[in-house]
């Protein structure tokens, strides 16, 4: 089974960008109520975001791998955006462009982290393995194994943090076309 979880909240400082932001420490149980959710025994690995990093350390005590394509959508800006759903959707929508100055295009990160996530699965073709990182990561991933649009939806009401248990079944070399 593949476990996909979504970081803790983050301490948000809008003087740098989002991939520097590190995991809120008041929200430290909230992320730990997540283990029951979660199964014993997996392989473990992480965007290396502090947020996610930081959520992982507090889900297990196994060792976490930590790989660098499974970070978030690249947006740079440090601009805080009042409607950064409106311009998420916009990124889907259009995903060979930048939906925001700074932000790469979403095509990018989903070639990266579907390629990443694919070469992880092919590791552990058996067991559990579970990866912690980001809603619009998982988001791309999820839409890759099921060969299906994104869920925007779905997305749009992850929590933070969140876990999404999926079962990715036969090859996964269509997760590669964009």
């Amino acid at each position: 089974m593949l476990y996909l979880v979504r970081h803790g909240p983050p301490v948000i400082d809008r003087s740098r960008p989002a991939h520097l932001w590190p995991l809120d420490p008041s929200y430290a149980d909230d992320v730990r109520a997540l283990r029951d959710r979660l199964p014993e025994h997996a392989a473990w690995y992480s965007s290396p975001e502090p947020k996610a990093l930081g959520t992982a350390v507090l889900l297990t005590d196994d060792p976490v791998e930590v790989v660098d394509d499974l970070r978030e959508h690249e947006r740079d800006s440090t601009d805080w955006i009042d409607d950064f759903e409106t311009v998420v959707r916009r990124a889907f929508a259009e995903p060979e462009l930048p939906a925001y100055d700074g932000w790469a295009p979403l095509a990018d990160t989903r070639r990266r982290v579907v390629s990443a996530v694919a070469g992880i699965l092919d590791v552990h073709p058996a067991g559990d393995v579970v990866l912690v990182g980001h809603g619009t990561a998982w988001t791309l991933v999820i839409s890759a194994l099921e060969a299906k649009p994104a869920d925007l939806d779905t997305w749009s009401r992850l929590a933070m943090p969140d876990v999404v248990a999926c079962c990715p079944v036969g090859g996964l070399g269509d997760m590669l076309v964009p």
